[in-house]
């Protein structure tokens, strides 16, 4: 009767040992932190597309009708005779890039989190190339049409252009917007190697963040040029800021990557707002105002917040993520190639300004999905396995 209690004793106390466990789990030290751990499932956020797409009709509304320079030639006049009321609405279209550079930071930081180096490098390659390549090859070939009276590169700035090397190296441009893919680079670079080469986490990512703040603030105060192109201080901020807002995305109550935005936003519509605030220039095509450029550069970090933090999930539709499949190679053809059916539309076929300008931006997403279609799919997942293999 004794052993029985003994062995009754054991089996009760064995069974308050695993109800025990089960309630308060013992922590595993060789587990990473939740903030640490690759998400079981990272769902794709199509209101992304949506805003990525918003950017770039931002960006064009700037080069339409937003801007004097070649525009003017375009139109035979200048764009403000053309819109007398949206040329001052279509000038903040440039900030659509600020928009571009934070979404572009929260979308690295989660493309790169739990990849190995070659893999991340074969997938920046693969995405950016193709389109690029064959925008390039595009434009100067309808530059050189005999009909087309812009200027065409020689055939060695042409090649240089192939490299998207060609801003640095202070060679003519293709494409007028090759200088924020320069500045993508040079994010991705940064980023690979602070970040993905030792294997991404929330501790790392917090310090590159904080590195990366700080090395920007001493390169503005320091004058180098050196400095200045690998920090890039004017740009840093935004895409900082969509880093950040990547950690708010994986835990919304973490406090130091809410801390991470808020500078980010604070530095970022200093550098916009001195930028781009031309009120004191009698000769500027469009005065804007400080206060726009702030609420524009908000725009920008609130909405990529309202996403992270999951506000427009109910936004998940199909028809985004063909937007944002067609967002990359709109913005790459939309400028020169625009400029050439402006031209034809309302100098040589007469059409009025708004039609001109909505068909243009209508058939340049028409020649976006051509590039997608034809060029990207077939070509980006064979240069990525290509690039995978290499040793």
């Amino acid at each position: 009767m004794c052993c029985a209690y003994r062995r009754s004793a054991r089996a009760s106390t064995k069974g308050n040992f695993v109800t025990s466990m089960t309630v308060r789990p013992v922590p595993d030290a060789s587990r990473p932190p939740r903030s640490d751990r690759p998400l079981r499932r990272e769902s794709r956020l199509r209101a992304l597309d949506g805003l990525r797409l918003i950017a770039a009709l931002m960006v064009a509304a700037y080069h339409y009708g937003g801007r004097g320079g070649e525009v003017t030639r375009a139109w035979g006049s200048s764009a403000e005779d053309q819109f007398p009321t949206l040329h001052n609405y279509f000038a903040y279209g440039c900030l659509g890039v600020q928009v571009f550079f934070v979404i572009s930071g929260f979308v690295i930081c989660m493309s790169g989190w739990g990849r190995p180096l070659k893999s991340f490098f074969a997938s920046r390659a693969s995405r950016l190339l193709p389109a690029y390549w064959a925008a390039v090859l595009l434009v100067t070939a309808v530059f050189a049409l005999p009909m087309v009276t812009y200027k065409a590169l020689s055939p060695s700035d042409t090649l240089v252009n192939l490299t998207m090397l060609q801003y640095p190296l202070g060679v003519d441009r293709v494409l007028g917007v090759c200088w924020t893919l320069w500045a993508e680079v040079r994010f991705y670079a940064l980023f690979a190697l602070c970040v993905v080469l030792p294997g991404a986490s929330r501790r790392r990512v917090i310090l590159f963040c904080a590195g990366w703040t700080l090395a920007a603030a001493i390169t503005q105060g320091a004058h180098q040029p050196l400095l200045d192109i690998v920090f890039m201080p004017e740009y840093a901020p935004f895409f900082i800021g969509g880093v950040g807002l990547y950690l708010v995305h994986r835990d919304r109550r973490d406090v130091l990557a809410w801390g991470i935005v808020a500078v980010s936003f604070l530095i970022g519509q200093h550098y916009a707002v001195r930028s781009l605030w031309n009120a004191s220039d009698p000769n500027a095509f469009a005065h804007r105002t400080s206060l726009g450029i702030v609420l524009v550069v908000a725009f920008g970090f609130v909405a990529v917040a309202a996403i992270a933090l999951g506000w427009f999930n109910w936004a998940n539709r199909r028809w985004l993520t063909v937007a944002g499949a067609l967002t990359y190679p709109f913005y790459l053809v939309h400028e020169h190639l625009g400029w050439v059916v402006i031209h034809a539309l309302h100098i040589s076929l007469g059409l009025p300004s708004a039609e001109t300008f909505a068909l243009t931006i209508a058939s340049m997403l028409v020649l976006a999905w051509l590039l997608n279609r034809y060029v990207e799919k077939p070509l980006t997942p064979r240069l990525r396995a290509a690039l995978s293999r290499v040793r």
